[in-house]
């Protein structure tokens, strides 16, 4: 039987907090789709051990390096066209819970799910996403904050 994957998913924003720039990684299956660090949860995971699981990951970081900000909000979003084969039959729908993760850019990284990345403006990022709700997090929470407090999130 085949496992679906589960409609949960979290988001992580990685930024550089001495710049502001915005880390985006190029999927293998589809050069032009750029995005944040992202990943289903697993059964029994909470949204933190993913995102802290998917950095793990996809960057290649240890855990000292891994100081995730909740940013305490989570949206829903339409899956893919193209992904939705991977999610139980009649799931079209996902909702995602937001991470920020500073992180200099100097910080050497080992990609293993994805083909590319680069670190770049935020506005720029905003830009390049193939996704609105990554989008919408990197403006809500990189363009838009006016401090650190807002830039980590409120839960400090």
């Amino acid at each position: 039987m085949k496992a679906f994957k589960r409609p949960e998913s979290v988001l992580v924003v990685v930024f550089d907090p001495s710049t502001s720039a915005v880390l985006l990684l190029q999927r293998n299956d589809d050069r032009t789709f750029w995005q944040s660090v992202t990943g289903s949860l697993e059964a029994g995971e909470t949204p933190e051990q993913a995102a802290r699981r998917e950095v793990k990951e996809e960057l290649g970081l240890n855990d000292a390096a891994i100081v995730l900000h909740d940013c305490h909000k989570a949206v829903e979003f339409e899956i893919f066209e193209q992904f939705k084969h991977r999610y139980a039959p009649g799931v079209s729908k996902c909702l995602e819970h937001w991470f920020l993760l500073p992180l200099s850019a100097h910080q050497p990284l080992r990609l293993s799910e994805h083909s590319d990345y680069q670190w770049i403006d935020a506005q720029s990022a905003v830009a390049r996403t193939k996704s609105w709700n990554n989008a919408q997090a990197i403006e809500e929470f990189i363009l838009k904050s006016n401090n650190k407090e807002d830039l980590y999130g409120r839960s400090q």
